[in-house]
């Protein structure tokens, strides 16, 4: 039967702050109430083994409650830095807490009288070490030969010296016990002195922390597999980050195009990440002049995120910008991007809105691929362009985009965007909180202060997904 305290328990949840605070708290009085009891231990007659023994446990406890202390200050930090990973990883190779993690019934004591050339060991330390109990204690002579090649040369170490030097013992080693398996055991001890002050015997107090270490192996190869994924995100938003700068107009605040000439564009654009810095998508907006004096505006976002996506966008945008060049008309053109998506390395699926407008006639032709549409301010008011017919790119071989047409005016605002811009779950989001911005960008003199309107009313609120938004004002 469970303990009532984790009977019919909830789902494990990170414990919260306070919680963990109260932990380390109790811990720390803990031990110094422990601490208090090994001190009034030391003042007792060391001659006394069962005396020596309590003082022992009372050592291991305030040990194990210092790794517990340990383990809850990182449970608070949350994943150490890797300073701190190397310092608890060094840590595991040289002195451990004594006994640290193990079960009470996984402690021996032993005693080796260097007078008589007894040994004397608790039944736990035969049990630890695999051995029956009808069988004589290993000698210091004999214990190296159970080691491991390799450990025995630090037994060897801690023997000598507490022999010859009388200092305290505190390592670990490995044991391969008769049935095979192998063992990781921590020891502490002390010499013995007679009267004369000589080494009489030696004492030691040993724990088999194997599962503890198994435990710690574990922790640190989680660890370093997180550190790993850690980079390679961090690396690859790097990568993603700056395939996008280097994909998206070079411009920066607003652009007129084509720079002479009435009827030139006032055009400015933004891009918006989502509220998760790392998920850099395929969303992409573009502005050029065009060899026969038209202009190219374009938006559109392919699915995913990373390099993947940004470097399927950068395919797909100079895809565009070149057909674009060559005189294809925004229809035309989605078809050959949508054959172009189909036929990549790495198939995706995207929409895109491809404008193109000619200032000697103030006529904006433009097409779209599921993707959503301009939004024409025109005075205090605004609506959404009727949108030809189209699908995603990538959705369908051999799909047609219908393409239209409309006339604008001087003064008109034309906002395109993707749809990460009004994709928020806050009330208000959505193509209606767009165009309730009419009366603010019918009173904004330059694309530039558009922009900054549209982004101050959807650039706050956390997004799910990264979006662009391009203006462009119509001039006289």
């Amino acid at each position: 039967m469970p303990f009532p305290l984790f009977a019919d328990r909830p789902a494990p949840q990170l414990p919260a702050h306070d919680a963990v605070d109260d932990l380390i708290d109790r811990t720390r009085r803990l031990r110094g109430d422990v601490d208090a009891v090994r001190r009034d231990a030391v003042m007792f007659d060391e001659d006394d083994p069962q005396l020596r023994w309590q003082r022992a446990l009372c050592e291991l406890a305030v040990h194990h409650l210092d790794t517990l202390d340990e383990h809850l200050a990182q449970l608070r930090a949350g994943l150490p830095g890797p300073r701190a990973e190397d310092s608890a990883r060094e840590g595991a190779t040289t002195t451990r807490a004594p006994g640290a993690g193990a079960a009470p019934s996984r402690v021996g004591s032993a005693e080796w009288n260097l007078l008589t050339d007894e040994s004397s060991w608790s039944e736990e330390l035969y049990e630890i070490f695999g051995r029956p109990l009808d069988s004589a204690p290993l000698s210091l002579d004999d214990l190296p030969s159970v080691l491991l090649p390799e450990d025995q040369p630090v037994l060897t170490a801690m023997v000598t010296g507490c022999l010859v030097d009388g200092r305290p013992m505190d390592g670990e080693f490995r044991i391969v016990r008769p049935d095979g398996g192998t063992r990781t055991l921590h020891m502490t001890g002390e010499p013995v002195l007679d009267a004369e002050g000589c080494t009489a015997s030696m004492w030691a107090v040993l724990r088999d922390v194997s599962e503890l270490r198994r435990g710690e192996q574990a922790v640190t190869r989680s660890r370093a597999s997180v550190r790993r994924e850690e980079h390679i995100e961090r690396t690859e938003h790097r990568m993603a980050v700056e395939l996008q700068e280097a994909v998206l107009p070079p411009w920066r605040g607003s652009l007129r195009l084509p720079p002479q000439g009435p009827g030139a564009l006032d055009i400015a654009a933004h891009y918006l990440p989502s509220a998760s810095s790392g998920l850099i998508g395929g969303d992409w907006y573009d502005a050029m002049e065009l060899p026969d004096g038209r202009t190219l505006l374009t938006v559109g976002d392919l699915t995913g995120h990373g390099i993947p996506a940004t470097s399927a966008m950068a395919m797909l945008l100079g895809a565009l910008r070149g057909m674009a060049v060559a005189g294809i008309d925004p229809g035309a053109l989605m078809g050959h991007l949508n054959q172009v998506l189909e036929t990549s390395v790495q198939p995706a699926l995207g929409s895109a809105l491809c404008c193109r407008f000619d200032p000697k006639t103030s006529v904006l032709s433009w097409a779209q691929a599921g993707h959503p549409a301009p939004v024409l301010f025109r005075g205090d008011s605004g609506r959404l362009l009727p949108p030809p017919d189209g699908i995603l790119l990538g959705a369908a071989p051999r799909a047609v985009f219908e393409q239209d047409e409309v006339r604008l005016f001087p003064g008109d605002v034309l906002v395109l965007h993707t749809d990460g811009l009004t994709r928020r779950g806050d009330r208000g989001a959505g193509p209606e909180a767009l165009l309730a911005l009419a009366p603010r960008l019918s009173e904004a003199r330059t694309a530039q202060e558009c922009v900054r309107g549209v982004v101050e009313e959807f650039g706050v609120a956390e997004r799910p997904d990264d979006a662009c938004v391009l203006v462009a004002r119509i001039g006289a």
